[in-house]
């Protein structure tokens, strides 16, 4: 019998944040996209959606002469694409797919998967139909491409991510059993959805029936297409341990190989570089919330920040308010004599910069008097409802005068270009002397690894993945003297995280220099254990796994 060779000679990846940024597995493809092409360099192809076919997307530059066999071997089979680069390191081929044609014919596809594959697309809602019909488009061009482009005995990889990418892999996997198949859950709909609805997922996790739960939810429709793709795939991967029991539990299925997240330093700037960034970024932070308060700030303001998805309770922007509350009082308390600049960078429903900040930002004259509702940057279509303010309010962290702590939501993506800081998210990661996420639900956690990388202690919890291996690597609890503190979090203990986050902030006050370069060259070096070149051997775990269940 002929040896399988079970190193792939084509790879597709398909997201739906391919050249798309909104979350995490933005970043999880991007970050590694660099290392896997070094092995496969244009072999490695990644498919996202055309979400606007006829405007210039700023993450991908167009190239009419790469591949155009592929795309006339698409526009054969009646489908239209863009083929060029992703522009990230390493500048990976990308194909955005234009997948607005395909609405037309859902019912159609939808009974097609429910015969097929039984995916029960009925109570489907939201942004189940956009994501089906990219997904099933993504499906469509590699079935091209492998029927019309490739030679028979090439090996093809093609990895799905998440449940908006598992419809086009199953109908490729029925047309085209040849290619092996990857599906990746970065977290269950369910699992999140319990968590995202108040529901104690710890405390009960034992008792919980995905497909019950999906009911309960209103969540039939994506938990079928990620269980049909979990159970479909050749080779089922999640990105944690953490998630690989919650598979197990609520899918009816562990993965077949565990793929961690990691992280490029190509992001990172070094030596005087770095410092610079971080000087700029300083000042333009100090500068906007003195601007915001009416309060000279000095610059030496420790600046601590939290980041993330719009996901109150699993990012724990709730326990991140209830400590900045605690910490206040503790720092009256103390008659501290200084301040402390809290961030709350989270994207929400954005209307545009304040006019009212642009303004002070450019006049010459010092503000003595406090703006408007001085804790928020920009302004919101729904500025008296939405929940992070509405929570800040009721909290009192009003930024009055006087107030220690100053805390500001940052509601926009930054990206360069929001009209107030106009430095990308990065540029003023590097500022912070503390960033905090205080996870409830965390399949992996792409902020405090970040943070990491730029050399900013950080604070989580055991309820992430990353915390999780934070513990893994150093045989115990991490501490700020790792560079990452990991605080224990359940169901039941709210406030003891809160004290904890607020205690976090208030060693990192009280330390010198010395220790805080301490803190961050320890950060560094965690970073540096999570660097895609240590973890993208389990990618080829998964390749071989498929590759070998494909030929069975």
């Amino acid at each position: 019998m002929e040896t399988v060779s079970l190193t792939p000679d084509f790879i597709f990846e398909t997201s739906w944040e391919v050249c798309n940024k909104v979350g995490g597995i933005y970043t999880v493809l991007s970050s590694r996209a660099k290392t896997l092409g070094e092995q496969f360099h244009d072999n490695l192809i990644f498919i996202g959606p055309d979400v606007a076919p006829e405007k210039a997307n700023p993450l991908f530059a167009e190239d009419a002469k790469l591949l155009s066999k592929w795309r006339k071997a698409a526009e054969k089979e009646g489908m239209a694409c863009r083929i060029g680069r992703w522009l990230v390191p390493g500048n990976p081929v990308a194909v955005l797919v234009d997948f607005h044609p395909y609405f037309e014919k859902k019912n159609e596809i939808y009974a097609e998967a429910w015969e097929a594959f039984g995916v029960d697309s009925m109570n489907a809602y939201g942004d189940y139909d956009e994501a089906s019909m990219f997904s099933y488009a993504a499906g469509l061009f590699a079935e091209a491409v492998v029927k019309h482009c490739l030679k028979k005995t090439d090996r093809v990889i093609y990895q799905a991510h998440e449940w908006m990418s598992g419809l086009g892999m199953l109908f490729l996997k029925k047309h085209c059993p040849e290619v092996a198949t990857i599906f990746t859950t970065h977290a269950t709909s369910i699992g999140r959805s319990i968590a995202g609805n108040n529901k104690e997922l710890y405390e009960w996790f034992s008792g919980y029936n995905g497909d019950q739960m999906a009911r309960e939810l209103n969540m039939e429709a994506k938990h079928s297409i990620e269980k049909c793709s979990a159970h479909g795939a050749d080779c089922f991967t999640t990105v944690s341990t953490f998630t690989d029991r919650e598979c197990k539990q609520l899918l009816d299925k562990p993965a077949d190989v565990v793929l961690p997240n990691g992280f490029e330093n190509d992001f990172v700037p070094v030596g005087v570089a770095f410092t610079k960034t971080r000087r700029l970024a300083r000042t333009r932070i100090i500068n906007i919330v003195s601007a915001l308060t009416g309060e000279p700030l000095a610059e030496d303001t420790l600046i601590v920040s939290t980041s993330g998805r719009n996901d109150y309770r699993c990012k724990g922007f709730d326990v991140y308010l209830e400590a900045l509350v605690r910490l206040e009082r503790k720092l009256q308390a103390t008659d501290y004599q200084g301040n402390v600049i809290a961030l709350m960078e989270v994207p929400c429903w954005l209307f545009g910069p304040r006019k009212d900040l642009q303004e002070r930002l450019t006049s010459k004259e010092q503000a003595t008097e406090p703006l408007e509702l001085p804790i928020i940057t920009h302004d919101l279509y729904n500025l008296n409802e939405d929940r992070i303010l509405c929570t800040m309010k009721s909290l009192g962290l009003t930024n009055e005068k006087g107030s220690k702590v100053k805390a500001v939501l940052v509601p926009c993506y930054l990206e360069g270009n929001d009209g107030i800081f106009d430095l990308p998210y990065y540029d003023l990661l590097s500022a912070n002397d503390l960033a905090v996420y205080p996870s409830y639900y965390e399949p992996w956690g792409y902020t405090p690894l970040e943070a990491c990388a730029f050399k900013t202690p950080c604070v989580t919890t055991d309820l992430s993945g990353f915390g999780q291996w934070v513990n893994q690597v150093l045989g115990r609890e991490g501490t700020l003297s790792d560079g990452v503190a990991v605080l224990h979090r359940t169901d039941n203990n709210y406030f003891d995280v809160a004290d904890g986050v607020a205690a976090a902030i208030a060693t990192v006050l009280n330390a010198d220099k010395k220790q805080r370069d301490a803190m961050r060259r320890k950060a560094a070096a965690l970073a540096d254990k999570a660097q895609w070149k240590h973890f993208i051997k389990h990618y080829y775990e998964a390749y071989a796994f498929a590759l070998k269940k494909a030929t069975l």
